[in-house]
């Protein structure tokens, strides 16, 4: 009911044709990279997905990380800015089905961004390195980067829960996303950063290592959903 009560908000924002048009463009960046400099990559001995992975992902995954960064931040300033919040807190309802909703909703907005891009890449393998058996190590690269993409959404919904003002949320998220880009990449538990996992590539990534991103990403997800229902609940005593 919660998640179904977001979407009928969310119609109102105009968050879903966003994600939309952000995954079109995220998806276009490996097209307009092959269409301009092919002869770059065509020669690269490696598999396809890997070679346009490291190509073109970093920033494939910069713009999804904003993505899901502002939209966390309008869905909760949406709350605020009507006093939503402070009616919920006085009736029996839980902030958590509130916090749980809009995760569900960005968790599908996050998957059919993945699923666009999923296809742009899937098109430059077909049509530049005519490589038509590739379609499962795209769905299993994109399938790797929706699930450590979900720690950043639960990050981003605390971090704007936490701020009722709009632009202080959107603030932090935004030094969080450019932080992580400046993590070093080799170094494995600062790479734990929820905001860093979404720049992971699996066709890079060794196959015991990945395993333990994976690890790690689904104990973030637990690790941050229960600080949120702390927090909720020490707002609420204390409010």
């Amino acid at each position: 009911m919660s998640f179904y009560l977001e979407c009928k908000k969310m119609k109102r924002t105009g968050l879903v044709p966003a994600f939309f048009c952000g995954g079109l463009l995220a998806a276009a960046v490996p097209v307009l990279n092959m269409a301009f400099r092919s002869e770059m990559y065509l020669g690269l001995d490696a598999p396809p997905i890997q070679i346009l992975m490291e190509a073109n992902w970093q920033m494939m995954s910069m713009l999804n990380i904003l993505l899901v960064t502002a939209g966390a931040c309008l869905m909760y300033h949406t709350e605020y800015a009507d006093n939503a919040i402070q009616r919920i807190c006085t009736l029996p309802a839980k902030e958590s089905r509130l916090f749980l909703g809009k995760s569900a909703f960005l968790f599908l907005m996050c998957a059919v961004i993945l699923a666009v891009e999923a296809a742009g890449m899937a098109f430059c393998i077909f049509h530049w390195f005519g490589h038509f058996g590739g379609l499962w190590s795209v769905l299993k690269s994109f399938g790797y980067a929706f699930l450590l993409m979900l720690p950043a959404v639960f990050g981003s919904l605390w971090i704007a829960s936490a701020c009722r003002n709009l632009w202080v949320s959107l603030g932090i998220g935004v030094v969080c996303i450019f932080t992580a880009t400046l993590l070093p990449v080799k170094s494995f538990a600062l790479s734990l950063f929820f905001f860093a996992m979404p720049f992971q590539i699996l066709a890079s990534t060794p196959p015991q290592a990945a395993r333990r991103f994976m690890i790690a990403a689904v104990a973030e997800l637990l690790v941050i959903a229960a600080g949120e229902l702390i927090f909720l609940k020490l707002r609420r005593s204390f409010t």
